[in-house]
C-alpha cells in the first residue's frame, strides 16, 4: 500500500517534559516493566513445568501471560528509553511496527480473557460435559484462530494508519504510537477514518465486554445448585476474572469508542491498560489461585532442593 506522508520521523512528547519528572517515570515503569515480565515469565514456567496445572484454563493463561509480556514490552521498553532522552524521535516505519504489536498483542489478550470466560462457562454450568466440549484439540483451535484473529485485525490498523497523510507538525503528544494520536496530525478529514477505528477497535471491546460480563452473570446465577463449597471454589475463580476483563476493557473502551477528542486522562489510561494491566494480571491470578501458588512452591523447592544437592 501506498504510503501518504511527507515526513519521516515524529517526536514522542511522551508522560511529561519536566526532568525531575522524567527521572521518576523511568524508575516506577522501569520497576513495573520488570515486574511484569518477572510475573508472567514465572507463570509461564510453572504452568509448562507443572503437572497439576494441565487443564484449559491454564493453557489459556499461559497465552494469556504470554501475550501480555509481549503487549507490554510494544510500549514500556521505548517509554523507559525516553524518559532518559531529550528529545524523543520515532521514525514513521517503528511508529507504523508500534501500531501493529500494539494492536496484536492487545487483541490476542482480549481473545484468550474470552476463551477464558468460555472455559469457565462450560466447567461451572456443564460438568458432565466439560472434557468432552474442551478437549484440546478444541482448545488449540481456538488459541490458532486467536493469533489469526489479532493479526487480522492489526492489519485492519495498520491500513488504516497508512492512509493517513502528515505534512505538518510531527509531535506527537503520547507516549507511544497509537492512532487516535496520529489522527491529530493527519493532514485530512479524518471522521470516517475514526468512525473505521470506532467500528474496528470500539466495537471488538464494547461487544467483548457485554458478552463476557452477561456470561459470568448466567454462570454466578447457575452456582446456586452447586454445594457450598464447589461455590467457593467456583466464585474465588471468577472473581479473578471479573476483575480481569474489568481492568483490560474499561480502559480500552474508553479510548477507542470515542470521536478524537483529548482528554487529561488519556495517557494515564493508556498507560493503566498498555503496562499496569499486563503487571496486574500475574498477581490477580497467582494470588486468588491456590493451585498455581501450590504449583509455584512445589516448583521452586524442587529448583532449591536439586541446587543444594549440587
Amino acid at each position: 500500500m501506498k504510503q501518504n506522508i511527507s515526513i519521516t520521523e515524529f517526536i514522542l512528547l511522551g508522560l511529561t517534559q519536566d526532568p525531575m519528572k522524567k527521572k521518576v517515570v523511568f524508575v516506577i515503569f522501569f520497576i513495573l516493566y520488570v515486574g511484569t515480565l518477572a510475573g508472567n515469565l514465572l507463570i509461564i514456567v510453572t504452568i509448562k513445568s507443572s503437572r497439576t496445572l494441565g487443564s484449559p484454563m491454564y493453557y489459556f493463561l499461559f497465552y494469556l501471560s504470554l501475550a501480555d509480556s509481549c503487549f507490554s514490552t510494544s510500549t514500556a521498553p521505548r517509554l523507559i528509553v525516553d524518559s532518559l532522552s531529550t528529545k524523543n524521535i520515532i521514525t514513521y516505519n517503528e511508529c507504523m511496527t508500534q501500531v501493529f504489536a500494539l494492536h496484536f498483542f492487545g487483541c490476542m489478550e482480549i481473545f484468550v480473557v474470552i476463551f477464558m470466560a468460555v472455559d469457565r462457562y462450560v466447567a461451572i454450568c456443564k460438568p458432565l460435559r466439560y472434557l468432552n466440549i474442551m478437549n484440546w484439540q478444541v482448545c488449540t483451535i481456538l488459541i490458532v484462530l486467536a493469533w489469526i484473529g489479532s493479526f487480522i485485525h492489526s492489519i485492519a490498523q495498520i491500513i488504516l494508519a497508512l492512509r493517513l497523510p502528515f505534512c505538518g507538525p510531527n509531535l506527537i503528544d503520547h507516549y507511544c504510537c497509537d492512532l487516535q494520536p496520529l489522527l491529530k496530525l493527519a493532514c485530512m478529514d479524518t471522521y470516517v477514518i475514526n468512525l473505521l477505528l470506532v467500528s474496528n477497535s470500539g466495537a471488538i471491546c464494547s461487544s467483548s465486554f457485554v458478552i463476557l460480563m452477561i456470561s459470568y452473570i448466567v454462570i454466578l446465577h447457575s452456582l446456586r445448585n452447586h454445594s457450598a463449597e464447589g461455590r467457593k471454589k467456583a466464585l474465588s475463580t471468577c472473581t479473578s476474572h471479573i476483575i480481569v476483563v474489568v481492568l483490560c476493557f474499561g480502559p480500552c473502551i474508553f479510548i477507542y469508542t470515542r470521536p478524537p477528542t483529548t482528554f487529561f486522562m488519556d495517557k494515564m489510561v493508556t498507560v493503566f491498560y498498555t503496562i499496569g494491566t499486563p503487571f496486574l494480571n500475574p498477581l490477580i491470578y497467582a494470588l486468588r489461585n491456590a493451585e498455581v501458588k501450590n504449583a509455584m512452591k512445589k516448583l521452586w523447592h524442587i529448583k532449591i532442593t536439586s541446587e543444594s544437592r549440587r
